[in-house]
């Protein structure tokens, strides 16, 4: 550790945010640029540098937090991207996008505010850019067998490289005309400037990944057919088939998934369409789901020019503080955090019914009311208890000609054909089933990623496209394999 007193004498400090009125005239990122490498040094200096470092654990990837750490702090850059790329393929996508466990499992934690660590990854990321520091790594020679990953979300994507870099013929298949996922249409603009994105499929192409976009596997392509041409499939299409609100009124127009509603407004922003025609300026729109995609919903929304955006959370509000009988070190715990675009909405006050920000919670939707063209008007909810049952004479009414459900994700699609195409089993819960390998019950086909995981977060992709990559080279080689699986297929986050 470069300062063994940091974490004394140093308080935690993070990227700040550029003002509220001037950000959400656009969409760029939301924070200061330039502000954050200031910063990182002192605060990487607050790493203590644990004999047991909880944030590995804590982190499905196994990064190696605490070196990259000392590294920072002694402004050896090259070195810090080095240790940083060893388990992460993808840094400058999680150290904007993930909640960071790695900053819950924090020794300092205990008792202090957490080292930034999330701050410090995003920034020797986009310094490793900067200096050259993550040119291509084509292999040095091809093995001659082939792979095929269908979906280029964050598990796609590592699991290509991966695979690429060992050797590997790799084509990846995306339905949409980009590539990326949900990092590309479903994450907002403010939340990730997609010349990140970009940037990386690249550096992908440079190594000899190839890409074919516009192509539905199971529909543009038959499945049982690729699965013949190439000596291995990873699926990695995710968990794209979204929960629905079973509630009277919900025929009504102007209700729509959130996933209808994200990837018009990044078409907008890639120059797709000149505006998008489920866009909340002069609406009120009510967001029901208290997760992240219902805050991307609702920072969309204000940039677009609501009338009014709320947003409804079915649990409690949380605390402020930790409750460590429930939730104790080194778990994730819940917590009333005010993200960026709540902070907008709190400031701009875009929800005057809400309970801080935009949101209200303990609040569930009971039903909706349309006019008489059949256009929603109004959202109907009650407060619930702990227990979710509903709390009498709590009923209130909101307007709504814009309602957007976040309510997440159960599972793969199924309507392109490649599951029943192939034969592919699934559980109980409606992922893909797979065993101790990652391998399905169909010789050479593998999943991996949301769509036999469940729903989960970026870092959790990366580390099972890391993981799968390292089980489908151990198939090609014939049962070794040199590359790093940092999670099994049962790993799950540390809990109570």
């Amino acid at each position: 550790m470069a300062d063994p007193k940091g974490f004394l004498t140093t308080p935690r400090q993070e990227w700040p945010r550029r003002p509220v009125e001037e950000r959400v005239r656009d969409w760029r990122e939301v924070h200061v640029p330039g502000a954050l490498l200031p910063l990182i040094g002192p605060q990487a200096d607050r790493c203590m540098d644990c004999g047991v470092p909880f944030c590995h654990d804590a982190c499905p990837l196994g990064n190696l937090i605490p070196d990259w750490n000392d590294l920072v702090a002694r402004e050896d850059w090259r070195a810090a991207a080095e240790r940083l790329h060893a388990t992460n393929n993808f840094p400058e996508f999680t150290g904007r996008l993930c909640p960071a466990p790695c900053e819950a499992g924090c020794v300092l934690a205990i008792n202090q505010p957490a080292v930034t660590i999330k701050n410090v990854e995003c920034a020797i990321a986009d310094r490793a850019w900067e200096e050259g520091f993550a040119p291509p790594a084509p292999p040095e020679r091809l093995s001659g067998r082939t792979v095929a990953v269908i979906g280029s979300g964050p598990t796609g994507l590592a699991a290509a490289q991966q695979l690429t870099r060992a050797g590997h013929t790799v084509a990846v298949y995306e339905r949409d005309d980009r590539i990326g996922g949900l990092m590309r249409y479903g994450i907002p603009e403010f939340k990730m400037e997609k010349h990140h994105l970009e940037r990386r499929i690249e550096q992908m192409r440079a190594e000899g990944t190839r890409f074919r976009t516009s192509t539905t596997v199971g529909r543009d392509v038959d499945a049982a057919e690729l699965r013949a041409r190439y000596d291995a499939l990873v699926i990695a299409t995710g968990a794209t088939a979204w929960r629905e609100l079973p509630v009277p009124g919900r025929e009504l127009t102007g209700i729509h998934q959130a996933m209808e509603y994200l990837p018009l407004a990044n078409r907008v922003c890639a120059g797709d369409l000149e505006s998008s025609p489920l866009s909340a300026a002069g609406r009120h729109v009510v967001i029901v789901g208290g997760g992240d995609t219902g805050a991307d919903c609702l920072g969309t929304a204000v940039r677009e020019g609501a009338a009014s955006v709320t947003q409804l959370d079915i649990y409690g509000r949380p605390g402020t503080e930790r409750d460590d009988d429930a939730e104790p070190w080194p778990t994730y715990p819940r917590l009333y955090r005010l993200s960026a675009a709540h902070e907008e909405a709190r400031d701009l006050r875009t929800a005057p019914a809400a309970d801080a920000d935009a949101r209200l919670f303990a609040a569930s939707t009971l039903r909706f009311t349309g006019d008489a063209d059949g256009h929603v008007r109004s959202l109907h909810l009650v407060e619930v208890d702990a227990g979710r049952r509903p709390v009498p004479g709590t009923e209130r009414t909101l307007p709504a000609d814009l309602v957007l459900l976040a309510l997440g994700f159960s599972g793969p699609d199924r309507t392109d054909g490649l599951i029943d195409r192939l034969g592919l089993a699934l559980e109980p819960r409606g992922t893909l089933a797979r065993d101790a390998g990652f391998a399905t019950g169909v010789p050479g086909v593998f999943a991996a990623g949301d769509a036999a995981r469940g729903q989960s977060l970026i870092v959790w992709a990366i580390a099972e496209g890391r993981a799968v990559a390292a089980a489908v080279d151990r198939h090609l080689s014939g049962g070794t394999t040199r590359l790093p699986a940092p999670i099994g297929p049962d790993d799950r986050p540390m809990r109570v």
